[in-house]
């Protein structure tokens, strides 16, 4: 199986690269610099073949897939910046880059009739009630550009093709790239307190263990929409924070404040981001491990 991987410079794409590597499958990574951009670590990501690939330019993203000819998309590679996508000169490259190039993907892979992987995000949601979401609702109601743009890129796979897995996920860590855990960490070096919001609830997702779930994924035809985060329960950013603390020695004192009490925030960020993972054991896919699990194995990674 030859699998071609956008965003392999980002979290996600990397640990998908090397999962596929461990398997024995055929990787191409691509992202926009002329060369691979990621954490130099040895691992298969950085000898497997990469290409540069702008995913907006319809052209290129047509020639270079084609070129390549995979069985398989998996498309990591978005815009993530939550707040800067609220700047009015940012909106319209945000959604060239989340719902335009992720069109583009999507029509190569029906021409070369490809599997196409999407990760999205609880931000297609409106956050509010306490209930979990179902992948399969279609109650969108995204309250951020972030989170329009995604759905956008959402409907442009759903519209165009049969065989796609969207993968929503949510709170992702990984070691390759910027992310709560390590913002964190280097904050507890400077402060002896920080606050820490208590009232946006959902669960992290380390990306060593999503990329072994998409690679179950694509060796299969259960398409459709899935949820995908780490077990272990809902929980806060504060309850995050205390257990990162914890696991990683550290006496650096969290305080709860709410959402409001925070402040900072361009882009709102939802209250409710508990994703329900059910159709995932359902559909026979074995399901993350605890995020407690996660972070323990995360904190090694990174200390070495």
């Amino acid at each position: 199986m030859k699998v071609f991987v956008t965003g392999v410079a980002g979290q996600l794409g990397h640990d998908v690269m090397n999962e596929l590597a461990k398997r024995g499958y055929e990787g191409v990574g691509s992202d926009l610099a002329p060369e691979y951009t990621g954490v130099q670590d040895g691992s298969a990501v950085t000898a497997m073949p990469y290409v540069a690939l702008d995913i907006t330019d319809q052209e290129a993203v047509e020639r270079v897939i084609c070129d390549v000819n995979p069985d398989v998309v998996v498309h990591c590679a978005a815009w993530t910046a939550v707040d800067l996508a609220e700047d009015d000169d940012k909106v319209e490259k945000v959604r060239a880059i989340n719902a335009g190039g992720t069109e583009n993907i999507a029509l190569v892979c029906k021409k070369l009739d490809a599997k196409m992987v999407y990760l999205s995000t609880d931000y297609v949601f409106d956050g509010q009630g306490t209930e979990p979401w179902d992948p399969d609702c279609k109650a969108y109601n995204p309250i951020s550009v972030y989170g329009s743009t995604k759905l956008e890129g959402e409907l442009a796979v759903a519209n165009n093709l049969d065989k796609y897995f969207i993968v929503r996920i949510a709170w992702v860590f990984g070691v390759n790239g910027k992310n709560f855990i390590k913002t964190m960490l280097s904050l507890s070096e400077k402060y002896d307190t920080i606050r820490v919001v208590n009232d946006q609830i959902g669960t992290p997702t380390y990306t060593l263990d999503l990329a072994r779930l998409l690679v179950d994924m694509i060796e299969t035809e259960k398409y459709g929409y899935y949820h995908a985060t780490n077990e272990g329960g809902y929980i806060s950013w504060y309850d995050f924070t205390c257990e990162i603390f914890r696991q990683a020695g550290k006496d650096t004192k969290v305080i709860p404040v709410t959402t409001e009490e925070y402040g900072l925030s361009k882009a709102a960020r939802p209250f409710n981001s508990r994703l329900d993972k059910s159709k995932l054991v359902k559909n026979g896919f074995t399901p993350l491990p605890t995020w407690q699990d996660a972070l323990s194995r995360y904190l090694k990674e990174i200390q070495e």
